[in-house]
């Protein structure tokens, strides 16, 4: 890791970018204070000296898996090419990458255009071959806890189904009864509601059309 007073000053001239990411929708409603932890890299990146700071929030709500596209990592890794990129700052390496390979490259890229990788623990330097060895473990990490993760969740969920107690997300109107398992929600208006519904499709044969049927004779169907 490099101190402040060996940051050159051709990297304290361009950008330095903050990556903000969380895997879900449910994080970014509910987990606000790793939203603002991250946020407040804007105020780490200034005290190392970068002026010039923008934020990539594009990614709120998607996993650093490799499973899904990623517009905002996309958008760093084309400004890392274009060389206008000093720095870039995240939480902690799962935040760029839980992926190894989207992760190195990342790294090579910051390589070759000597742009920092700053987290909370200090600046790193790729072109430094103890600084890249550091990096490369953190990313490596990283995905094998990606790893262990999914394998608890399944082995939770394949422990709860062996026993019949696994209850997976039912549509809006539907309830997992104790007793006899999957039901309509006990509310009549939310029954008729859905027996309409099913009765519209079977005469229409689309779901467009039944939306349209729906809104034009003003159907409101109950809220939860």
């Amino acid at each position: 890791m490099t101190g402040n007073n060996l940051i050159p000053a051709t990297v304290l001239n361009r950008k330095a970018v903050v990556y903000v990411r969380q895997s879900t929708p449910g994080q970014v409603q509910n987990n606000l204070e790793s939203q603002r932890r991250q946020y407040e890299l804007v105020d780490v990146a200034r005290r190392w000296g970068f002026r010039d700071v923008e934020v990539i929030d594009d990614d709120l709500g998607r996993t650093a898996s490799g499973a899904v596209d990623r517009p905002g990592f996309e958008r760093l890794v084309s400004g890392l090419c274009t060389g206008m990129v000093g720095a870039v700052l995240c939480l902690d390496a799962s935040r760029l990458s839980r992926n190894g390979r989207d992760w190195h490259h990342l790294l090579e890229l910051c390589g070759l255009v000597e742009a920092r990788v700053i987290d909370l623990d200090g600046v790193y330097d790729p072109c430094r071959p103890n600084d890249r060895l550091l990096l490369g473990m953190k990313g490596s990490i990283s995905e094998f806890e990606l790893g262990i993760l999914r394998t608890r969740m399944l082995d939770a969920a394949r422990a709860k189904a062996r026993r019949g107690e696994l209850r997976l997300s039912v549509p809006i109107g539907y309830i997992w009864h104790r007793d006899y398992g999957l039901g309509l929600d006990p509310d009549l208006r939310v029954q008729e509601a859905i027996r309409l519904i099913f009765s519209r499709f079977r005469e229409l044969g689309s779901a467009r059309q039944v939306l349209i049927s729906l809104t034009a004779d003003n159907f409101h169907f109950p809220s939860f």
